[in-house]
């Protein structure tokens, strides 16, 4: 990057850090939500919810779906279910 584009682009310095502690504030909320104490946590609620006939076995199947494969996900890659992103 030369200096002529970095005297042009300085007026948004502060928007590139606005971006920046977005994303790693996005990370961290994934790594929590995908953290796999927590899925299963949710796996067990979610088996509660069927059991005490607060949802039905079609809204059952498909969250449950959702959640082993965040499960799964979360375990191939060191406990972090990642989201990719198209940029």
């Amino acid at each position: 990057m030369g200096v002529l584009s970095q005297v042009v682009l300085f007026p948004l310095a502060p928007v590139h850090g606005v971006v920046w502690v977005a994303e790693r504030i996005r990370d961290v909320a994934e790594e929590e939500l995908c953290h796999p104490s927590v899925l299963r946590a949710r796996l067990a609620a979610l088996n509660e919810a069927l059991e005490s006939g607060a949802i039905g076995p079609e809204e059952f199947d498909r969250e449950e779906d959702r959640l082993l494969d965040l499960l799964e996900r979360s375990g191939s890659q060191g406990g972090k279910a990642r989201v990719r992103r198209h940029d």
